[in-house]
């Protein structure tokens, strides 16, 4: 039981290092740069697109719980 926990936790924190893929798009604007400054914008703008909606559904959980204990 704790090799195969192992073994997927391992699968689990390789995958995301492995499938940076991005749009047929995007993917040329980014190689036709040599400085790297757009992809790293292209992937922070990514990562905040991402985060907002765990904060907003963090959020509605939280008035949730504070509505529901008083």
């Amino acid at each position: 039981m704790k090799t195969r926990f192992l073994i997927i936790l391992i699968v689990l924190l390789v995958i995301p290092t492995v499938s940076e893929a991005q749009c047929a798009m995007c993917r040329a604007v980014v190689e036709s740069e040599s400085g790297g400054k757009t992809a790293e914008a292209i992937n922070n703008g990514i990562v905040y697109l991402m985060a907002v909606p765990y904060v907003l559904v963090a959020g509605l959980f939280y008035f949730i719980y504070r509505k529901m204990r008083g």
